[in-house]
C-alpha cells in the first residue's frame, strides 16, 4: 500500500531496486490507472512493467458513456488480482489514494493523499480469502519532482508537464495486520477506518523521513529509529 506521485513511479521503484533485489524489481506488479498506457508521456515509464490497469474513482466519470465499459475492465482486474494472489509469491504495488499526490494549496508542500479505506479493505479481503500467506506493507516514494502533476486533477489525455532530474527515494515499513491493529473492533466501519489510518500514518512517517532526507538535505542521516536509510548503489 503507498502514496503515489507521478506515472514514473514503477520505473524509479525498479531503478532503486535493481542492484540489490534485482528480482523485486523486475518481478514486481503494479496496480496502475489507464492513463499510464494512454498519455503519450507516461507510456516510456510503463514500458517493461507489469502492469494491473483499473480506472480510478476521480475518472469515472469523465464520459458518461465509457462507465460501464470502465467498471467491466475494473472487475475483469480485479478478478486477475485474485487468482494471482492464490497462485502465491507475488508483490503487488497499489495506491489506495486512488490518484497521485497533491501540494497543499496553501503551503504548498507535498503530501501522500489520504487513502480511500474501501480500497484498502478490498485489497485486504482479496489478500485474506486468497487461500495462501499473505502480508501487506505501507510504502512511502519520493519522486515528485521527476515529473510533477498538475496542480488540479484534469479530465484530459495530455496534461502539460514539467520533467526535471532529482533525487528520489522508497521506504517500506514493517507489515500491518489488519486483526492486530482493528480486530477487537466490533463496527465493520471503524475496524476498516482504524486499519487505513494505520496504513497512512506508517506512510506519511516515511515519507517525512524520505523528504528530510531529499529536500532537506540530510542524506542517510536522516534516518530515525524506525526508518533506515541506504544508498545500495555506493
Amino acid at each position: 500500500m503507498s502514496n503515489h506521485q507521478s506515472e514514473a513511479d514503477p520505473a524509479v521503484i525498479a531503478l532503486l531496486l535493481e542492484l540489490k533485489h534485482p528480482y523485486i524489481a523486475e518481478n514486481i506488479i503494479y496496480v496502475a490507472g489507464d492513463r499510464v498506457i494512454t498519455d503519450p508521456l507516461c507510456k516510456p515509464f510503463s514500458m517493461g512493467r507489469n502492469l494491473l490497469c483499473v480506472y480510478s474513482k476521480k475518472h469515472m466519470g469523465d464520459d458518461p458513456k465509457l462507465v460501464e465499459k470502465k467498471k467491466r475492465a475494473n472487475t475483469r482486474s480485479l478478478k486477475e488480482m485474485a487468482v494471482l494472489l492464490r497462485g502465491g509469491s507475488k508483490l503487488i504495488w497499489i495506491a489506495p489514494s486512488g490518484g497521485r499526490d497533491r501540494p497543499n494549496p496553501v503551503t504548498k508542500e507535498w503530501y501522500p493523499a489520504p487513502f480511500d479505506a474501501s480500497s484498502t479493505d478490498n485489497m485486504r479481503r482479496l489478500v485474506e480469502h486468497a487461500g495462501v500467506p499473505g502480508h501487506i506493507y505501507p510504502l512511502a516514494i519520493l519522486c515528485y519532482d521527476i515529473m510533477p502533476p498538475p496542480p488540479q486533477v484534469e479530465k484530459n489525455i495530455g496534461e502539460k508537464r514539467i520533467i526535471s532530474f532529482h533525487g528520489t527515494g522508497i521506504s517500506v515499513g514493517p507489515k500491518i495486520d489488519f486483526h492486530q491493529v482493528a480486530g477487537a473492533l466490533e463496527d465493520p466501519e471503524e475496524a476498516k477506518m482504524v486499519y487505513t489510518k494505520a496504513l497512512y500514518d506508517s506512510v506519511n512517517q516515511q515519507y517525512n523521513v524520505l523528504n528530510s532526507a531529499i529536500h532537506g538535505k540530510q542524506g542517510q542521516e536522516a534516518s530515525t529509529p524506525s526508518v533506515s536509510l541506504s544508498q545500495p548503489w555506493q
